[in-house]
């Protein structure tokens, strides 16, 4: 009897000990969300419904993908995509269409068609956005009969090619696509990407004005991230930096000090990873003592966004931002973190949506809003969604809506 009672007192100083813990983790949750930092700002939209069934007809297709969003000077969203019209796969039928949205993304115009080539891919849309509105679409084509470990290299009928075509009226008609592919890829190249997501023109220092996309391509020696830079607007173009080998689809962005720091993912390796160069040459070179694998963010083999949301002032810092499907083993929980310190860490952190989450793309309004355009959901839409920065020492029951 005396063990027994012995016995249930140790089992109820245990559940007391494990409600205490379990109180304490949910205390350290709410203390972690009290510091919360974004918060959402409208409703979430979708711009782009895959409808996974062959189809020719406009504003359908069997799966959009390979998002990219900019916003204009007069405040228009551009959301881009791939619209492959009769499979899911890389290769194939495939058109890259826009449409746009005049209210900040609530609501959504049709799809235009940007560029196609009947049967042909014409993808991996990487706009910019001038100083004087111009928007400049990079793109690349190939056969829509091969699939990617057949395209040859060079600049042949059966190789990848890049294009540029451009829009002067926010993204309601474009120009015919100007071929640039002698100028940006070199004759052992084979696979080539522009992009995914959005391009940057520099604003710092002696290279301010330059318009850098960043870029990956396969080669006998592996595969590589590397950026195409034109000083004069898109006008010519040419081969900037290239990174070690090891790196696929990258993005950009640009530093306080007027670097560029190029995020990359994975490809022919087991890390799990992100790897960073840096260019202190606004693109012209990467100085490879500084490459270094980013220990925070993880991925699953997938392509992410970083895009720079303000500049240092004085004693306050900047703050530049990056998405992704934060894990490293699947495709899910798309999250955009945040850092304070030229993206040498990422303390802050939101979760947008835990389920099926894959390619995504970063935008910033003139007046501070975060926007987000992801895959989501096994590729079935393409999301977007705005969030909002929480002014400091706002407390958590005050941003519940």
């Amino acid at each position: 009897m005396v063990v027994s009672r012995l016995e249930s007192g140790l089992r109820q100083a245990m559940r007391i000990a494990c409600v205490w813990l379990a109180v304490v983790a949910i205390q350290a949750h709410g203390q972690s969300n009290e510091a919360a930092w974004i918060r959402p700002a409208g409703r979430p939209t979708t711009v782009f419904t895959s409808v996974k069934a062959a189809s020719q007809e406009p504003e359908r297709a069997h799966h959009y993908r390979i998002p990219a969003l900019v916003v204009l000077p007069g405040g228009e969203l551009l959301a881009f995509a791939e619209a492959r019209r009769t499979g899911g796969g890389d290769a194939g039928d495939i058109d890259t269409v826009v449409r746009r949205s005049t209210d900040g993304g609530s609501t959504w115009g049709p799809e235009i068609l940007v560029a196609g080539d009947g049967d042909n891919t014409m993808g991996n849309p990487c706009p910019v956005v001038l100083p004087g509105g111009r928007v400049l679409l990079l793109l690349t084509w190939n056969s829509g009969r091969l699939a990617e470990h057949k395209v040859q290299p060079g600049f042949g009928a059966d190789s990848r090619r890049v294009f540029v075509c451009h829009s002067d009226d926010a993204g309601q008609t474009w120009s015919p696509a100007r071929e640039i592919t002698e100028h940006v890829k070199r004759p052992d190249w084979t696979w080539y990407a522009t992009g995914p997501g959005a391009g940057l023109r520099l604003t710092r220092g002696s290279t301010a004005g330059r318009v850098v996309i960043p870029c990956d391509h396969k080669s006998p020696a592996g595969n590589f991230s590397h950026l195409i830079l034109s000083d004069d607007d898109g006008s010519t173009w040419r081969i900037g930096a290239v990174s070690p080998p090891g790196l696929n689809e990258c993005v950009a962005v640009e530093l306080a000090d007027g670097a560029v720091m190029v995020n990359s993912r994975n490809h022919g390796t087991t890390m799990v990873h992100r790897g960073v160069c840096v260019s202190p040459d606004g693109g012209e070179t990467f100085d490879d003592g500084l490459f270094r694998r980013d220990q925070t963010l993880v991925e699953p083999r997938c392509q992410a966004s970083t895009r720079r949301h303000s500049w240092p002032q004085g004693d306050e810092p900047g703050l530049i931002l990056f998405s992704n499907p934060a894990s490293s083993s699947k495709r899910t929980a798309m999250t955009i973190r945040g850092s304070r310190d030229e993206a040498d860490t990422w303390p802050l952190e939101y979760t947008v949506y835990p389920g099926g989450s894959a390619y995504s793309d970063l935008a910033v309004q003139p007046d501070g809003r975060l926007l987000l355009l992801f895959e989501k959901d096994g590729y079935a839409t393409i999301e977007f969604c705005s969030f909002e920065l929480v002014p400091p020492g706002v407390p958590m029951k005050d941003l519940r809506r």
